[in-house]
């Protein structure tokens, strides 16, 4: 049985960092007395360590700011939630953004958990990822009736992005493996790590990542949690809810990214970083660059915020233009590129040399 729920405490590794609750029509969110004395702002621009109640007026995330939005599955994982709550009879259209949160497992993405807890004990036992690959199919077909569907959502329940996911263990370690979605190849899994290969290549600090055997494809691309260590959880936010503003809305441009990155990364070299990322994006043809595929991860050594290892690498010719535009070109060239260089101050010299690199690798 779901209960409706009006508060939570929000939670970092066993620490309390604030409460959640309903007030009046609203949500609002307050950090514990403990946190603001020793903890850290878990979301730089609108939740600054402060002795007050933060209410967000906006609805872009149904009440909720962006750093709790993205505990909240996505795609994928909104599907299973969806299915799994229909099943039992629950209308999930129905449910407070604080009872969706209650309903997120350990394995929910970043670092935050809620409690109270209504979730399912975690499944991550590696089972046949094939047997999965079947699964998913069945599910992606609308067969409501899936004997495995319980099974299913324990494993991708608390994913986003649109394709089918399964976080499961290895060795102690933690994995994400996808699966394909209707409109993709078979071979999507083998695409993917060899676009990943070819970042790594060109420079970039890709996440570590491996192709898992198929016997009825050519693998399952799989990527190491890093919102995970041996320490436990590690705080994580994406562009978009850093910024307030839904990934599905196309409105955020590079600039953005590289200002935010000026901003609140304790090491600069991230703004080159976040360049090459840029320059690899249009030039390699991903398209699908929304502002929740890059994301921010706070180092507890540093005391401060770094960007994430990079994610979600594709190609998507059939996209008609880029999700987060280069100064404002939704298909940029090489002289746009530049000129967000020119515009954030960085090198000319090295921006050009970043470019020319690029190009020799993938051409």
């Amino acid at each position: 049985m779901i209960r409706d729920v009006k508060k939570l405490v929000v939670k970092y590794n066993g620490a309390t960092v604030g409460y959640l609750a309903e007030l009046e029509g609203n949500i609002g969110f307050q950090y514990d007395e403990y946190w603001l004395d020793g903890g850290f702002n878990i979301s730089p621009f609108s939740l600054p360590l402060e002795r007050k109640i933060f209410i967000n007026k906006k609805d872009t995330f149904g009440g909720l700011y962006g750093v709790f939005a993205d505990s909240l599955p996505d795609g994928w994982g909104e599907l299973l939630v969806r299915r799994i709550l229909s099943k039992r009879g629950v209308n999930p259209d129905r449910r407070s953004p604080l009872t969706k949160l209650s309903l997120i497992s350990g394995q929910g993405l970043g670092g935050l958990t809620y409690e109270p807890s209504q979730s399912e004990t975690d499944d991550n036992t590696l089972i046949e990822l094939d047997e999965i690959a079947e699964e998913v199919k069945q599910i992606l077909n609308d067969e409501t009736d899936n004997q495995n569907l319980d099974t299913i959502y324990k494993l991708g329940g608390s994913s986003g992005g649109a394709r089918p996911k399964a976080h499961i263990k290895i060795n102690g370690e933690e994995w994400i493996v996808k699966f394909p979605c209707h409109y993709d190849p078979q071979d999507i899994g083998e695409k993917e790590y060899k676009a990943n290969m070819l970042a790594k290549e060109c420079g970039l600090h890709i996440n570590e990542c491996k192709l898992f055997d198929s016997n009825i494809c050519s693998g399952y691309f799989g990527a190491k949690r890093f919102d995970r260590n041996s320490d436990g959880r590690v705080h994580m936010i994406s562009l978009s809810s850093l910024l307030e503003t839904t990934h599905r809305i196309p409105n955020l441009d590079y600039i953005h990214l590289l200002q935010v990155v000026q901003r609140i990364c304790v090491d600069q070299s991230d703004m080159n970083e976040a360049f090459v990322r840029m320059c690899f994006n249009i030039l390699y043809g991903n398209k699908d660059d929304h502002g929740k595929n890059f994301a921010f991860l706070y180092d507890e050594d540093m005391e401060g915020y770094k960007l994430s290892p990079f994610y979600d690498i594709t190609q998507t010719k059939d996209k008609f233009e880029h999700e987060m535009t280069v100064n404002g070109v939704g298909n940029p060239t090489e002289k746009d590129l530049l000129e967000v260089a020119k515009i954030m101050k960085l090198s000319m010299q090295k921006c050009k040399e970043t470019i020319a690199k690029i190009k020799d690798v993938l051409f």
